[in-house]
């Protein structure tokens, strides 16, 4: 039993953080709260050493239902690094607000959830875990409450996302009715009666239907840009770059090791749900003025681009997608961060402003703003796939997998979609250089630059270091297809 415990310290060490968050914020003055945003980056850097230092480690817990291996490690560290680029942002966003110890609980709890989604070997489990994540992403979502944008980014995320539960669950429900087990690797040991009932098929589609929701895949994306537009720009972050990975490892341990016999049936969906989703993703986006509604439609073509791992099923096309999942993360966060900044910059000027993420307030950033510029500038060409970035190695590894493996049509999609974003990739851009601004420079807000700069490191560490990150990512495939394909 203590070696079960031992396989989740990491686990631990954030509900303690957690707690210990929410118990000393209800004795301390409102003025006095900042400490605890510091406590909880402490709290997550320490789980976060925790899991790299436990790396290489391969071992079941519980009756086999959680596992603790290269694959769940891996998407731990980059829930991990999301939670603690938004952690340490959030310090500046909840300065003076109130209820600063119930939006950090709120977001280490969600980080938990999303934990023992990677580690899951049992889908109730893994159920059970997204509901915890869920939960606590629709209270983050509505955290301004007198603001209505954010209301609705909530209630509009609570409604989709118990529809997308409530078809992930009756999925479930058939799986287990027709195999009899809710273990993953028993699901795959028994696929043969899901594949030759009729009940296979519905269950398939139930399931493809859930995890498209979670994953923001079109058409079930609706939620995805009217809650990131409307939700704080730090929970926008979280939701982009964390929550959206948890679905997709979720879907890795569902549809690859335990229904892989059913490939037949999913590949096509996800081939056509790819090319769907990059293309209106990127189509989208070009018209958008708000910037954090561009990178809501941005976050759906990431999407698109990294479920090509589920049409190509190779090593190398798996390794490609959970290494994009780890530079998304960074560049996506990154990118919601320097909103939060340059929101603060316009509330500061006028704290009635209605649409704070405006792309006419970045005129002149690079002059006001000048550290926040560059990192935005960073980022939006990371995720146009520019070289020397994670997003260039990310983009390489995975749609040269697919030319490899066959499905040079897919990549040709994918690249002609890249080619397309770098549009509106690079109008953020001229806003910020080349357009001039009547506004004055302010003093940069410290936790946002830490947040940020963290966030250019992890991108330039990528673009510019790959191999063993790319090693790491090819191990954690070899976690869903241990004998390759």
């Amino acid at each position: 039993m203590a070696e079960n415990l031992m396989l989740f310290a990491p686990e631990f060490a954030l509900v303690l953080t957690g707690l210990a968050v929410l118990m000393l914020g209800l004795f301390l003055p409102t003025g006095a709260k900042k400490i605890l945003g510091y406590l909880a980056s402490i709290g997550i850097i320490v789980a976060l050493l925790l899991t790299v230092s436990s790396l290489g480690t391969d071992a079941t817990a519980f009756n086999d239902t959680l596992s603790v291996d290269a694959l769940s490690q891996f998407f731990k560290v980059v829930f991990l690094v999301v939670a603690l680029l938004v952690s340490i942002a959030s310090i500046k966003y909840t300065e003076g607000n109130s209820h600063t110890e119930e939006f950090y609980a709120l977001s280490i709890f969600a980080t938990i959830g999303m934990m023992f989604v990677a580690s899951a070997n049992d889908i109730m489990v893994l159920f059970v875990a997204f509901e915890l994540a869920s939960l606590a992403t629709y209270a983050l979502a509505g955290f301004e409450k007198k603001n209505p944008k954010s209301l609705e980014a909530a209630l509009k995320y609570f409604i989709i996302g118990s529809l997308s539960a409530a078809l992930m669950l009756f999925g479930i429900s058939f799986v287990y009715g027709l195999t009899g087990t809710t273990s993953i690797p028993g699901i795959a040991a028994n696929i043969t009666v899901l594949a030759s009932s009729p009940m296979g098929l519905v269950s398939v589609v139930l399931l493809l239907a859930g995890f498209c929701f979670k994953i923001a895949l079109v058409p079930f994306h609706m939620w995805a840009p009217d809650t990131y537009q409307g939700a704080p720009s730090v929970v926008s972050a979280l939701l982009a770059a964390g929550s959206k990975k948890m679905g997709i490892v979720a879907a890795f341990k569902v549809f690859i090791v335990a229904l892989i016999a059913l490939q037949a049936e999913w590949q096509i969906a996800f081939a056509i749900l790819a090319v769907v989703t990059m293309t209106y993703g990127n189509v989208v986006a070009l018209s958008q003025t708000s910037v954090k509604r561009m990178l809501a439609y941005s976050s759906l073509a990431q999407a698109g681009y990294i479920s090509m791992a589920f049409v190509v099923l190779t090593p190398m096309a798996l390794g490609g997608g959970i290494l994009y999942a780890l530079s998304h993360g960074f560049m996506k966060a990154g990118a919601f961060i320097v909103t939060a900044a340059v929101a603060y910059m316009v509330l500061s000027e006028n704290k009635d402003a209605e649409d704070p993420d405006h792309i006419d307030n970045f005129k002149g950033l690079g002059t006001r703003m000048p550290i926040t510029a560059l990192s935005m500038t960073v980022f939006v060409f990371a995720l146009a796939g520019i070289p020397l970035t994670a997003g260039y190695m990310s983009k390489f590894v995975l749609f040269s997998s697919t030319i490899q493996s066959g499905f040079a049509w897919l990549a040709v999609i994918a690249i002609i979609n890249s080619a397309i974003s770098l549009y509106y990739y690079a109008k953020i851009v001229k806003y910020m250089y080349f357009l001039p601004t009547d506004g004055e420079k302010i003093s940069e807000p410290f936790p946002y630059v830490v947040a940020l700069v963290i966030a250019v490191l992890g991108v330039f560490a990528i673009g510019f270091w790959p191999e063993p990150f790319i090693y790491w990512a090819m191990e954690a495939a070899k976690v869903l297809i241990p004998g390759g394909m």
